[in-house]
């Protein structure tokens, strides 16, 4: 919680579904990229930087999966789960 992510700024509105993907940790950054919605963009300013500490304020939702390793993903909303490895975040 004490570094940065990776967050789409319609996390913050709680747009849904809430997606998650853990790369390796790099730079002061704990390798999570999180974002709404149903489409995920290439555009560089889609992800903003923020300290996870503030992640409590904008995806509560997410908190308990932070804990995952890089190589995995989770896409939730309320009433629904789906947690996998994705080897292919790690070049595999």
């Amino acid at each position: 919680m004490h570094l940065k992510l990776g967050v789409s700024l319609n996390v913050k509105s709680g747009a849904r579904p809430l997606n998650g993907m853990r790369i390796n940790a790099d730079r002061g950054t704990n390798g999570w990229f999180i974002w709404a919605g149903e489409t995920f963009s290439q555009n560089p300013d889609f992800f903003v930087p923020l300290h996870g500490e503030h992640l409590k304020e904008w995806a509560p939702l997410a908190l308990p999966y932070l804990a995952l390793p890089p190589g995995w993903r989770f896409l939730l909303a309320e009433g629904y789960e789906d947690v996998w490895e994705d080897l292919t975040l790690l070049g595999q």
